[in-house]
């Protein structure tokens, strides 16, 4: 038998973390369904040991309580460690992909949006904190090794951060401590020069079991279909918990990533004639030249401390604070009017070399529990956090007249077409600063069995100083410092023990950093949104589906006007409203077969009522089914397929087509399984990114691993 605590302090120390957040509901549970496995819960005749409550631990998602997914009013969709695994999805943006309304938008190789029912995502989480994307862009990838699992909640995220619009939020659940000594070794290699290792090890650090720890490697290596590209990334994670005294657990940890990309494009292609009419290029085709990279450096750490307070109630401190820098030598290729010539000349070059640190810091306090009125039980949670945001930029300036506006070959050209300038000394280019400020409030109101209402509120303060985050206004040191209160409501109403209906209402205000044709910057984005639905499950509950009709509107959001007369973007406000319907199931069809489909209809419309950001599909659907064959059950069989409808952008176009990828597992004994993963089966031809460019995505290729239990 496993060691084991005294009665007294085990008792104590089991409330201590179901309180916590180890509860065995929330989002954890729901997604079992989709999972391979549950996490064990390990029970003895005499006592329950820690061992079984650690790998309970569930992100609160949506409202920072502790809802299962049917019984919370807005979208979520879970993408588990099974699937990232299974379909090879190393980085954050491949997995998005496999999420339902989620539009991945890679319009450069090291920079990508993502945006949801037409809007922008401009909030990225881990563990449930984290501070808004600027302008929604994410640069590089992260690793998915490190996580878990990947929420994805659609619509308003008013009552996460009390600032956001109508998009939603992306959360990355870290991996925490488990309760036994394991680990796993993963080992692959493939198509255009691919090649991964990567090790994940636990360790129960005490006898009594009240302290253990958990490190991640990961190291990758790979050159890529289009010209000259080369990537490698390097993420290293490690994280302790353990119980402190009878009514604390004590969880600490942090976070390294190197990543250097090589002949990275800086923007992207321009595939429209004069006539509208399209160029087509090889796949491999890339604006950048051989002199150009991307490199980055990200240090992040967490401390996280949870305090029972009596039986049902805790109080949480966490602190975030990480800090990330970059350097680069760029190559734009751009054109005066967004097309190409027919003889496919009309593009010159923009030579560019800076670098950037931000340093974030994040301290979030709360307190949370349930309580009884009027015969029923009820949850809330109360809490204050602050938030600081610094960065800083340099740039190196060169001789502009030799190098710039200078026109480049027909395309496609060599690697080699233009010469690295000479470039002059570092010099400051920009800085700023901003701060958040939240006082955030949330409850979950039980008037009946059936009947619940959740009411939110956030009250928040933002101040920000120094250039914008864009570079368009170097010279700008104050802004007008923020403050607004937003309510959230949300209503569940259990029909039967399966089905459920919900509605939600949310408030939107988000700050903008966009300046208009003057220099001076936006107001605020402001608007509702709004969400009804209803949440069933069937096949004795290992299957969920969600059926959602939403809508949003958004006033005075950033769009883009044109060029001033000095080079700078400058931007108009524009009323943008959307709706559409959404649907979504997952969970298994049997004991072998898993499934995940999900379609998504938009409509997106601007001010004069038209089709407004038509980069954006109005139509999705995307499906993964994979099974067990019963005859031979070491092998495991998947496919993953993608259909969006057709969009539009300033320099390409692309029909509606489909994407499907696909895997062959066979477990070689009970510690070794070998994979087999191929990307794009049917080998289509496409354009992606087209928000802000064009990039020929991935044709057919492939990759085999090796994973090793120990």
């Amino acid at each position: 038998m496993k060691p084991t605590l005294p009665l007294k302090k085990l008792s104590l120390a089991v409330s201590a973390l179901v309180a916590s957040g180890f509860h065995p509901i929330g989002l954890a549970q729901s997604a079992d369904a989709t999972q391979e496995y549950s996490a064990p819960q390990r029970l003895y005749v005499e006592e329950l040991t820690v061992y079984g409550m650690r790998e309970n631990r569930v992100s609160t998602g949506a409202t920072k309580l502790p809802l299962e997914l049917k019984e919370t009013p807005q979208s979520i969709s879970i993408i588990d460690q099974f699937a990232m695994e299974d379909y090879n999805t190393t980085g954050s943006n491949a997995a998005l992909k496999l999420g339902t309304g989620i539009n991945v938008d890679q319009y450069e190789t090291h920079r990508a949006t993502y945006n949801s029912r037409g809007f922008e995502i401009q909030l990225t989480q881990i563990d449930g904190l984290g501070m808004t994307n600027s302008w929604g862009t994410v640069e590089g990838q992260l690793d998915t090794f490190l996580f878990e699992k990947i929420e994805l909640i659609r619509g308003a995220n008013g009552l996460l951060t009390g600032v956001g619009n109508a998009s939603g939020t992306v959360n990355y659940v870290r991996k925490r401590p488990t309760n036994e000594d394991t680990g796993r070794v993963v080992l692959g290699g493939g198509s255009d020069e691919y090649f991964r290792v990567a090790a994940d090890y636990n360790k129960v650090l005490t006898d009594d079991g009240k302290w253990a720890a958990r490190a991640v490697v990961a190291y990758e290596d790979k050159g890529s279909h289009i010209r000259a590209l080369h990537d490698k990334r390097t993420s290293v994670y490690a994280v302790v918990d353990g119980q402190i005294g009878e009514n604390g657990v004590l969880t600490f940890g942090g976070n390294y990533m190197e990543s250097e990309q090589d002949s990275p494009m800086w923007g992207s292609l321009t595939l429209f004639y004069p006539d509208g009419s399209m160029a087509e290029f090889d796949d491999s085709a890339s604006t950048s030249q051989d002199w150009t990279y991307w490199d980055e450096e990200a240090n992040s750490f967490f401390v996280e401390y949870v305090h029972q307070l009596g039986s049902d109630w805790e109080a949480k401190l966490t602190y975030n604070g990480s800090r990330a820098s970059d350097e680069t030598k760029l190559f734009y290729a751009y054109t005066f009017f967004n097309y190409l010539e027919f003889d496919n000349t009309g593009l010159y070059s923009w030579p560019y070399s800076g670098r950037s640190t931000t340093d974030d810091d994040l301290l979030d306090a709360n307190l949370s529990g349930s309580f009884t009125a009027f015969g029923n039980e009820h949850r809330l949670i109360a809490g204050v956090s602050s938030s600081k945001q610094e960065t800083s930029g340099d740039t190196r300036e060169y001789d502009r007249l030799t190098y710039q506006g200078v026109a480049l070959p027909a395309f496609p050209y060599a690697g080699n077409a233009e010469p690295e300038p000479q470039w002059y000394a570092w010099e400051p280019s920009r800085a700023g600063e901003q701060k958040l400020t939240r006082f955030y409030v949330a409850s979950q109101l039980s008037f009946t069995d059936e009947l619940k209402l959740i009411l939110g509120a956030n009250s928040f303060k933002l101040e920000r100083e120094g250039a914008s985050i864009y570079g368009s206004v170097v010279d700008q040191t104050e802004y007008p410092d923020t403050e607004e209160t937003s309510p959230y409501v949300g209503v569940t109403y259990d029909f039967t023990d399966n089905i459920t209906a919900y509605a939600s209402y949310s408030d939107i205000f988000q700050n903008q950093d966009q300046t208009d044709i003057n220099g001076d910057y936006l107001d605020p984005v402001k608007g509702v949104n709004m969400e009804v639905g209803v949440k069933a499950e069937w096949l004795d509950q290992r299957l969920l589906t969600t059926l959602a009709v939403f809508s949003a509107e958004q006033e005075g959001i950033a769009t883009y006007g044109g060029v001033t007369s000095s080079g700078q973007f400058w931007y108009m406000p524009a009323d943008v409203e959307s709706e559409g319907v959404e649907f979504e199931a997952t969970g298994r069809l049997s004991d072998n077969s898993i499934l995940v489909l999900g379609v998504t209809y938009l409509d997106l419309a601007g001010p004069d009522g038209e089709d407004i950001w038509e980069w954006v599909p109005d139509t999705t659907v995307n499906v993964r089914f994979d099974t067990r064959i019963p005859a031979l059950p070491q092998l495991k069989l998947g496919i993953s397929g993608r259909w969006q409808s057709d969009i539009v952008g300033s320099y390409a176009r692309q029909d509606a087509y489909f994407h499907a990828d696909a895997f062959a597992s066979y477990e070689i004994n009970e510690d070794a399984i070998v994979r087999l993963n191929v990307t794009n089966l049917f080998d289509e031809k496409y354009v992606e990114g087209l928000a802000y460019g064009a990039i020929y995505g991935q044709p057919l290729s492939g990759t085999v691993s090796l994973q090793y239990n120990f």
